[in-house]
């Protein structure tokens, strides 16, 4: 088979391989928003959002005051041991 014939054949293939993947791709994504579209349109009413651990407060310090001081704890203790 003369390679001119071979190079023809591969491109051809080529492009069909990609073709398919890329229809299959397009599908996909147009399959996706109709989706979204379609749980937008049949869902509740609004949805809160949910707080962030910064927003929690537990005993009046904040969510984040109190992983300050785990953490510091836990690198003391690290720093204690490693010492001895």
């Amino acid at each position: 088979m003369p390679e001119t014939t071979l190079i023809a054949d591969s491109l051809s293939l080529m492009a069909i391989g990609m073709g398919t993947v890329f229809s299959f791709l397009l599908l996909l994504v147009l399959l996706l928003k109709g989706m979204s579209w379609l749980a937008e349109k049949l869902a509740p009413g609004g949805v809160e959002p949910l707080l962030t651990p910064a927003q929690v407060s537990r005993n009046g310090q904040t969510a984040d005051a109190e992983l300050v001081a785990v953490i510091s704890a836990a690198v003391a203790r690290y720093r204690s041991h490693r010492r001895q």
